[in-house]
C-alpha cells in the first residue's frame, strides 16, 4: 500500500490544471459521518471520503451538479455532545453508486474554515498511523 501524503502538506499546494481530475488524496473512511443541511438541519447523507478541499457524499438522491450547499458536519465529542464544522461546498459530479438506492456526489469546499482542515488532517494522521 502507497504511504498516504500528509493531508497539511497536501494543502498547501498550489493549485495544478488536472482537466477536472482531483488533485489532493483523499482519505477513505471506513465509519461514516453524517452531513446536514446546515439551513434546515436535516441529513444530507454521509461523508464517504474526504480531503481538505472536498468531499464525497453519499446519499439517497442525486444532487444537482454546479449547485451550491451549506452544510454542517457534527463532529462527537468525548464528552458525549457534538461541535459543528458549517462549511460551502459545490457539487462537482453526482452518479449511482453500485449499492441500489445510493448515489455519491464529489464536491468542492468554497473557502475551507480551519475546523475542516483539522478534521482532515487528523483523518489522515489516523488513518495512516502516523506517530505523534
Amino acid at each position: 500500500m502507497p504511504e498516504l501524503e500528509k493531508s497539511s502538506e497536501a494543502c498547501k499546494r498550489e493549485p495544478a490544471d488536472l482537466g477536472g481530475r482531483r488533485r489532493i488524496q483523499r482519505q477513505q473512511l471506513p465509519y461514516y459521518l453524517k452531513v446536514f443541511n446546515r439551513i434546515t438541519d436535516k441529513p444530507l447523507g454521509y461523508l464517504g471520503n474526504v480531503s481538505c478541499e472536498g468531499l464525497m457524499l453519499i446519499s439517497q438522491w442525486p444532487l444537482l451538479v454546479g449547485a451550491r450547499f451549506d452544510m454542517r458536519l457534527k463532529i462527537p465529542t468525548a464528552d458525549g455532545g457534538w461541535r459543528p464544522i458549517d462549511f460551502h461546498a459545490t457539487c462537482q459530479w453526482s452518479r449511482e453508486d453500485v449499492t441500489p438506492g445510493s448515489y455519491d456526489s464529489g464536491f468542492h469546499l468554497d473557502a475551507p474554515p480551519p475546523e475542516f482542515r483539522e478534521l482532515t488532517e487528523a483523518l489522515s494522521d489516523y488513518f495512516a498511523f502516523t506517530p505523534r
